[in-house]
Parts: C-alpha cells; sequence; structure tokens
C-alpha cells in the first residue's frame, strides 16, 4: 500500500534513517532453560468488523477471507457494528400489530464466509448493536436507505423504553436463533426460516458499552444477565463474553461486573473484555516519533491491565479475559500519511503486548482489525484494501500464532536494553526465542554462548508484505532490523 506522495519521500528516509550507534553488539540475551516464569494461556488471535469491503462484491473480498482461513485462529471475533445499520441490526423498524421487519440479508452472506473461514476454530459472535427504536428518543432514527453508506448517528438513546428487558432479550433471542436453531417465531407468531444451525461457543454482549449509549455498570450488568440468561436456554454450552469496554480508566465497571452479588438468575461473568489502541500524542507529532508513543502507551495499557487482574482474581478468579481490541489508530481517516514502516511499528507493539500479556496470564489477545480503508480506521487495517494483500500486522500476527500458543512455558530470559523485548519460549516440540525490536534503527543481538544453530523467522521493513522471511541461523549474533519481529528456533544448546 504504498500510499507516500512524492512530496513525502525525504520523511521516509527520515524515518528508516541510522546513526553510527545502530550497529550495537553489546545487546546480549540471557536465557536459563531450567527456570520457568509461567506457563502461556494466552491465544493470538483477531477481530473482524464488518464493512462494505467483507461484502462478496467487494475487491478484496475474496483475499481477506483467504488470509482469515490461512490464519487459523482461534477466538475469532465478529462483531456488526452500529455504523453500518443494515447489517448490524436485523429489525430496523418496530413491529406494528400487523407487520414485522426482520431482514438478516445484508449481513447473512458475511456471516457465511467467516464461518466456512473459520471452520474447525472458535468464534466470538457479537451482533453489538440494539435498535434504535428500543431506547427513548425524541424521534425514530433516519438511517440511510443504501446499506454500504457509513451513518455514525445510530446510537441514539440512553433509557431503554422496556424498562423489564424483555424487549431486548427477545431481540437476541431470535437473532441467536436464527444462526443456532434454523430460525425463529416473530412477535406476530410467524416463522422465520434460516437454516442455520452454526455451534456458536462464544457471544460477546454489546459493544463498548462505556460509550454506546453511555450506559451504566448497573445497567449493562442487568442487560447481561437477562440477555445471557436467555440465550443459555438456546444453548446451554455457549459462554458469554461481559462488557467489551473501550476504556480500561474506570475500575468501577470491573469492581461491579466482577462481583457475583450484582448478578441475578444463576448467571455469573464467566468472561470480560476491553480494548486498547495506541494514538498519537498530538495531531502534529513527526512520524519518527510514533514509537515512543505507542510503546509508552502500551506500558501505561500494561500496567491498567494488570490492577484489573488483581480486581478480578480477589472478585471472581474463575472469569476468563478477553483483550479482543488491540491496535493503534492514527487521527488520518483517508490513510494518505500512513508509510509501510508504521503497519511494521503497529505489529511490533501488537507482539510485544502478546509477551507482557501472556506473562499476566490473560487468555486471548486479539489483535484489532482484519479489514479497515480510507473512512473506515485505515490505520487500524491488516489487510491492504488496494491489493487485497495482508500487510506487516496480520504476518506478524500468523508469525506469533504459528509459533506460540497456551501451553507454552515462558524461560526466564534478561536483556539489557528496553529497546528490545527479547522471551524464550519452551514449546510442546522445541525451544524458541522472541525478539522484538521496539525502535526505528538496527540493533545487533549477542544471544547466549552456544545458541547459534537454527532458524529464524523474521517480519521487518524489509518484508513489506510478504510472508515472513526465513534463514539459517549460523552464529550467535544476530541483526535485528527496524521494528523486526523474529522468531529463533533453535536446534541444539
Amino acid at each position: 500500500m504504498n500510499l507516500l506522495k512524492e512530496t513525502g519521500k525525504a520523511v521516509l528516509v527520515s524515518f528508516l534513517s541510522m546513526t553510527s550507534l545502530e550497529l550495537n553488539a553489546q545487546t546480549k540475551v540471557t536465557i536459563d532453560w531450567h527456570q520457568t516464569v509461567t506457563t502461556s494461556k494466552t491465544t493470538p488471535t483477531l477481530q473482524v468488523v464488518y464493512n462494505p469491503m467483507l461484502n462478496r462484491n467487494s475487491p478484496i473480498h475474496d483475499g481477506t477471507f483467504k488470509a482469515l482461513k490461512e490464519l487459523g485462529a482461534d477466538y475469532v471475533r465478529f462483531v456488526p457494528w452500529f455504523p453500518y445499520p443494515h447489517a448490524a441490526v436485523a429489525e430496523l423498524k418496530p413491529p406494528t400489530k400487523d407487520s414485522t421487519f426482520w431482514n438478516f440479508s445484508h449481513v447473512d452472506p458475511v456471516m457465511e464466509d467467516l464461518m466456512k473461514a473459520t471452520e474447525g476454530h472458535t468464534v466470538i459472535i457479537n451482533f453489538s448493536t440494539i435498535p434504535d427504536w428500543m431506547f427513548k428518543t425524541h424521534k425514530l432514527v433516519d438511517y440511510p436507505a443504501d446499506p454500504n453508506q457509513v451513518f455514525w448517528s445510530y446510537n441514539e438513546g440512553t433509557e431503554l423504553r422496556d424498562t423489564t428487558l424483555k424487549e431486548v432479550t427477545d431481540y437476541y433471542t431470535r437473532l441467536f436463533s436464527w444462526y443456532t436453531k434454523g430460525g425463529f417465531t416473530d412477535e406476530l407468531g410467524k416463522y422465520h426460516h434460516s437454516g442455520y444451525h452454526y455451534e456458536i461457543p462464544y457471544w460477546e454482549i454489546l459493544n463498548e458499552v462505556d460509550f454506546e449509549h453511555s450506559m451504566s455498570p448497573q445497567l449493562y450488568t442487568r442487560i447481561y444477565d437477562a440477555v445471557a440468561s436467555a440465550l443459555k436456554e438456546v444453548s446451554p454450552h455457549t459462554q458469554f463474553v461481559g462488557m467489551a469496554l473501550g476504556s480500561e480508566d474506570n475500575p468501577a465497571w470491573f469492581t461491579y461486573f466482577l462481583d457475583h452479588k450484582n448478578h441475578t438468575g444463576g448467571i455469573l461473568p464467566e468472561w470480560i473484555s476491553y480494548h486498547f489502541y495506541g494514538t498519537l500524542d498530538s495531531a502534529s507529532q513527526p512520524i519518527q516519533d510514533y514509537q515512543y508513543s505507542f510503546f509508552k502507551q502500551a506500558d501505561n495499557f500494561l500496567t491498567k491491565v494488570r490492577y484489573i487482574e488483581s480486581i478480578r482474581k480477589l472478585l471472581s478468579p474463575e472469569t476468563r479475559s478477553d483483550l479482543d481490541e488491540l491496535g493503534n489508530i492514527l487521527g488520518d481517516q483517508q490513510g494518505k500519511n500512513i508509510v509501510p514502516a508504521y503497519w511494521n511499528l503497529s505489529g511490533a507493539m501488537y507482539a510485544y503486548l502478546y509477551v507482557e500479556l501472556a506473562k499476566m496470564g490473560i487468555d486471548v489477545a486479539g489483535e484489532s482489525q482484519l479489514v479497515g480503508y480510507p473512512t473506515q480506521y485505515p490505520s487500524v487495517s491488516m489487510m491492504d484494501w488496494e491489493t487485497a494483500k495482508p500487510n506487516a500486522r496480520y504476518w506478524v500476527l500468523k508469525l506469533i500464532k504459528d509459533n506460540f500458543g497456551p501451553g507454552d512455558k515462558l524461560a526466564a530470559t534478561g536483556i539489557n536494553t528496553g529497546d528490545v523485548t527479547a522471551q524464550a519460549f519452551i514449546t510442546k516440540k522445541e525451544e524458541k526465542l522472541l525478539l522484538i525490536n521496539k525502535r526505528n534503527k538496527k540493533i545487533t543481538v549477542e544471544l547466549p554462548s552456544g545458541m547459534r544453530d537454527g532458524q529464524i523467522q523474521f517480519v521487518d521493513v524489509s518484508t513489506g508484505e510478504n510472508p515472513p522471511a526465513k534463514k539459517r541461523l549460523n552464529n550467535s549474533r544476530i541483526i535485528l532490523n527496524p521494528f523486526s519481529v523474529m522468531v529463533v528456533q533453535f536446534i541444539n544448546q
């Protein structure tokens, strides 16, 4: 995706420039393979947010779902989201005494393609948008007739018109039954046949509820309990993910939702989820400083995760944690100023988060998101919206997913610089080392004595939109290119 204009080439040259200090042979890794720090529970994965580029007439449709299938990830999160009401909401108009308005035609094809691409793997489905007509508003929301037109205003109202929650619960029961039971009976007693009998092991209830409709923890917990209780009647084995918070800054959400005494009907919090995006410190921030902002914010986020984990372990230790939106967002919604190295920087940040979350015992680390494009968060995309090729963010995720996962033992690992993250893993088959260059410079890393035989796989500024490169390891010195994410697979130690 070469979006850098001719006049901006000097910026890219500066962005990738090196100084005489960059080749530093004093960066050393130490590993104690006999000391296990922890055993990983963390699954690396991604989220797929609905937008028109996922439709079957999209020029990148085939490449996108091919990439999703080849990734082979578990816990893939699918979110039909409110800016596209026709796909996000199955009943856009309230029923009348003689008509209902159920319509799944705009989302079914994408759901079919997603379930086919993830066959054999687990998914987390989240139809996150409650129909706006279920909220008290001055008038019904006038959404666009064009299903492909983005509409950011379909998110009005803060108070449900049916405070018993039956209306919301019935809506989700019918929607869930459409995909799991072959159809449903509507409000007027008419049966709607779908033919779908998907196994949906995980269902997330609403999205970023601290922002969307400005819900309180109390209202959301009531909705969660009511919907989860009703859907368990339809599918007893489905587990439910709660909150999907857009911000982790308010501990009141966690202390309330995780406290069992605040739940009713035998429903307890099975999963919690929340999100993090690295952003720029200011709109005028020079591109060469992105690296410092992103990793500083990542460290701040990890501090909050540790605090949230302490709350979870105290109130509901059996509840699992899914951080299902991890990424970076630039202010440029047209994607005109995204240079290729940005994708590597963002991928390196995700890799760093994966390592630190694995140390903390987080269950799922979900990179956001499969497809973005100009006007639709282009800086979050893992696909090139012009060539249908995966970018470096995708290849970093695949590199991690193909090499690491739950059950791996994290060996005691040290490194004498903050510019590189190093973590040794004892996997089921072999010993591996993950190296992450957090900086826009080449760094030479010395491996422990005797570790000089094996293979390296890496994604960096030299690999572009290509799969991870492979090389033979034949000495103990490795040069990391800017923002390199590298897996060292040892043969003999």
